[in-house]
């Protein structure tokens, strides 16, 4: 797994479906900078089954993302037709309607391949063949990988979790919290940290102080 934290996300152009069914060609991260935090997440497939749970609680949390100023996007390695036709299936039916925000189609897997969570690589075999190497044997899909970018394009938190292992929506917003807080206020949050908590001074001093009083 490639470790992005401190680093500028990797830059992109893809397609991607917005506002639950219309198409944009030319998506990318560019456009938030200086504007938006984002919150950029992996999932392995379309039509599958852990990941409409995710898709879905985002969209249902969305205000809180919004009310943080933080733009939320799904990828995965399908089209943007298979996007489109999954926005567009009932939920009750196991599709994702109602969901509004971006999906980016990264069908060549080149995005995944350079943010590190394609769970394998495509090797040559002693034939000389192309052929695809798995990790446990997983197929060429992304992990369920999740990063959180400032306003300056810099990673600032990541975690890949593997393909069963469902991600909690109040950890991605603790964490947004977390960055906010110390942005706004210069002071470090600790372990457990939740908004409305006490942050500390990154000192021995401000460490001593934050444990005498917790």
């Amino acid at each position: 797994m490639t470790m992005l934290v401190g680093r500028k996300a990797p830059s992109f152009r893809a397609s991607a479906v917005v506002d639950g069914g219309d198409f944009v060609d030319d998506f990318s991260l560019e456009q938030y900078i200086g504007k938006k935090h984002v919150l950029f997440y992996f999932y392995p497939l379309d039509f599958t089954f852990v990941c409409p749970t995710e898709i879905i609680a985002f969209q249902n949390r969305i205000a809180d993302f919004e009310a943080r100023g933080v733009q939320v996007i799904g990828c995965s390695i399908d089209s943007k037709f298979s996007h489109w036709a999954w926005l567009n299936t009932p939920q009750n039916d196991g599709g994702i309607q109602g969901v509004k925000y971006p999906l980016v189609a990264d069908v060549n897997k080149t995005i995944a391949t350079n943010f590190g969570v394609l769970a394998g690589a495509f090797a040559y075999n002693e034939a000389d063949e192309l052929v695809w190497v798995g990790n446990l044997g997983e197929d060429a899909v992304a992990y369920r990988g999740l990063f959180l970018i400032d306003k300056d394009g810099i990673v600032r938190h990541q975690v890949v979790n593997d393909m069963p292992l469902g991600r909690n929506i109040d950890e991605a917003l603790r964490m947004i919290d977390a960055l906010q807080f110390f942005e706004e206020k210069g002071e470090v949050c600790p372990a457990n940290w939740e908004k409305g908590k006490d942050g500390m001074n990154a000192t021995a001093e401000g460490v001593a102080n934050y444990l005498a009083h917790h």
